[in-house]
């Protein structure tokens, strides 16, 4: 198989390496999260790049990339840690509305290809323990009342796609419709906040809040499943960014700090746990592209698979962002320095769609007979 990138999606990766390099460098990104973790201008350079458009139909405006196109993109943000929720309005918004009404696909996605809405999924319930199934909020003749938690950037999103129980009790397979509501839509409360990353979060809260329906009870959970599968390939790729600029920035520490008269970097026994630090690496890296690769199996599979990368990556992350930090001292830990950065931003992507125990329970129970390596 040929895992060479081609010139267009080097080209890509270029030129998303140039921007962060020259509009989110460490001190930028430190002013971002001393505004409250969002930044209007980086977005706005973002949509600029194109970057918005990257997942959206050529028909409404956008490129009409793929899954791979998009893990380049992620790759390079990772390595920035860039905060602005790119994967959500950017590859996320334009899969579910891919399923929508075409009126409202000629409305939104347009908008979306041009950096002119942010468009949020708001799926994560209190309880919930990331069960896609467990939907406490209600739709009533075509008006939504319920909560959702740790919507991404939630006050500077324009709208949001939430799901939302038609029938059934709360943890039904069935009866879950997925639907638009606009920021300043009636009913609409948020209390925002910021994630230990820096990043931007918020609580959203529905009163007999006017929706547009997307996608009915028949398809809801289904497609928004694939939306949080594509959310956990772009999170794998974004992790696999971070961890190697991570490893790069220790390695370059060590070589430059020195006791008993020699750089650390000679000491045997951290060389071996630099070396075990990038083996998992290039764990994650595989099963990054895995992820990113079977997004368009069916569903079965794909879930398999997504569930089997993330628990990878997030194992991966935690073992990289230890021992790294460890590596640094006590240095790693200062807010200063921008190690302790990527290991709060790794810390915080373990846990965002599903963590570890979480992914190995789905693994567990996607698991059959004839699981194996030789199936």
């Amino acid at each position: 198989m040929d895992f060479d990138f081609t010139d267009d999606q080097a080209s890509l990766r270029d030129a998303v390496r140039r921007w962060v390099a020259k509009d989110y460098d460490f001190a930028q990104r430190q002013g971002f999260v001393r505004s409250g973790g969002f930044s209007r201008e980086a977005w706005d350079g973002m949509a600029g790049l194109g970057l918005l458009g990257l997942a959206v139909p050529e028909a409404h405006g956008g490129m009409g990339l793929g899954s791979v196109d998009a893990m380049v993109v992620m790759e390079e943000l990772g390595r920035g840690l860039v905060m602005e929720p790119f994967a959500q309005a950017g590859l996320i918004a334009p899969a579910v509305l891919g399923h929508a009404p075409e009126a409202v696909q000629a409305e939104w996605l347009p908008r979306i290809a041009g950096g002119e809405a942010l468009i949020a999924l708001a799926q994560q319930e209190r309880g919930a323990r990331y069960g896609l199934n467990h939907v406490g909020a209600r739709a009533l003749d075509g008006k939504l009342s319920g909560v959702k938690n740790l919507v991404a950037a939630a006050d500077a999103a324009d709208a949001f796609i939430v799901p939302a129980r038609v029938h059934g009790s709360i943890n039904a397979a069935d009866g879950i419709a997925l639907y638009l509501i606009e920021r300043h839509a009636a009913g609409v409360g948020i209390r925002p906040y910021s994630l230990q990353d820096g990043s931007r979060a918020g609580d959203l809260s529905l009163c007999d809040t006017p929706a547009t329906c997307l996608v009915g009870p028949e398809q809801g959970l289904a497609v928004l499943e694939l939306a949080v599968d594509i959310g956990i390939a772009a999170l794998c790729a974004e992790a696999v960014g971070a961890m190697e600029e991570l490893i790069a920035i220790t390695a370059d520490y060590m070589n430059q700090r020195k006791q008993f008269g020699v750089s650390i970097s000679s000491f045997q026994a951290l060389r071996h746990r630099i070396a075990d630090v990038k083996m998992q690496l290039e764990l994650a890296r595989s099963m990054s592209y895995f992820a990113s690769l079977k997004l368009g199996e069916k569903p079965a599979a794909r879930r398999r698979a997504l569930a089997q990368a993330k628990l990878q990556l997030g194992q991966s992350m935690r073992y990289v962002g230890q021992q790294c930090t460890q590596l640094h001292g006590g240095i790693g830990v200062t807010d200063e320095y921008i190690s302790s950065h990527y290991f709060k931003r790794l810390t915080v992507m373990e846990m965002q769609f599903g963590d570890s125990l979480h992914q190995l329970a789905e693994v567990s129970a996607r698991m059959t007979d004839k699981a194996g390596v030789f199936v």
